[in-house]
């Protein structure tokens, strides 16, 4: 039980993975012509992360984000290390536009190894500001607020907002299963990490309110498109699942 609890954790933090993009950061996002004089946007960004659970081997992770015109993909898949590898590999994919305000999501799903049972699978009704969550064959609707992400989606959206990523920002991330608002204080000053030997600059986000017990903070590579180099989820049971950036390939 405990190691699907942390199975679960890890993806509905990390990357799959937890969640971030806050309404009134949208409402502050500077014209497209004017966000892409500042950026490149890439075409394709890869990236590998290892999970450890309170230090131990947990989970290796591989995310890929690709531009096709003004449409986007993500797809994350962790690999369970270990006996963790008995719980299959979880898959999220994310496809949209990517619009003045950076990503749109139109469709996600969750996939765990052959457990057809526990996919998840959202669709994002911009038109009629619906969110329609499908779980168990069962569908949940919630009011589709400016701005939401999802799970896959999230990480590659803070690129397009980092001029509003000040002070505090709070979020709306569908889980798949829930809508979630999630609020954080964003440190002013820029702290360098050491990820797998490379060093990070990176922009600090921390919880100004926590959910239970739960705690979930992490570092954006400033200098890499604002990517997660780390991640650290404390859960309601004092576990400690620390998500670390191993490779990145930027085009």
């Amino acid at each position: 039980m405990n190691r699907i609890k942390a199975w679960c954790v890890i993806f509905f933090v990390g990357m799959g993975v937890f969640a971030l993009m806050p309404q009134a950061a949208f409402s502050k996002t500077k014209p497209a012509k004017e966000a892409t004089a500042k950026f490149t946007l890439p075409k394709r960004i890869s990236a590998t992360y290892v999970v450890t659970k309170n230090g131990d081997p947990f989970a290796n992770v591989h995310e890929q984000f690709t531009v096709s015109k003004n449409t986007y993909t993500v797809e994350s898949v962790t690999k369970g290390i270990g006996v963790y590898a008995l719980l299959g590999e979880r898959k999220l994919t994310s496809t949209g536009e990517i619009t003045a305000q950076g990503l749109k999501p139109s469709h996600f799903e969750l996939h765990q190894g052959n457990q057809k049972k526990k996919s998840l699978f959202t669709d994002f009704d911009w038109a009629k500001k619906s969110l329609v969550m499908t779980i168990k064959g069962e569908q949940e609707t919630a009011e589709l607020k400016p701005g939401t992400q999802d799970l896959a989606s999230y990480p590659y959206q803070f690129m397009f907002i980092r001029a509003s990523l000040k002070n505090t920002i709070t979020l709306p991330v569908t889980t798949g299963k829930k809508l979630k608002q999630y609020s954080y204080k964003v440190s002013p000053d820029i702290k360098t990490i050491d990820c797998a030997g490379m060093q990070y600059k990176t922009l600090y986000l921390t919880p100004s309110e926590h959910e239970g017990a739960e705690t979930k903070d992490l570092w954006l590579a400033t200098e890499q498109s604002y990517v997660p180099a780390r991640i650290l989820v404390i859960d309601e049971d004092g576990h400690k699942l620390e998500q670390t950036l191993t490779e990145l390939r930027i085009q």
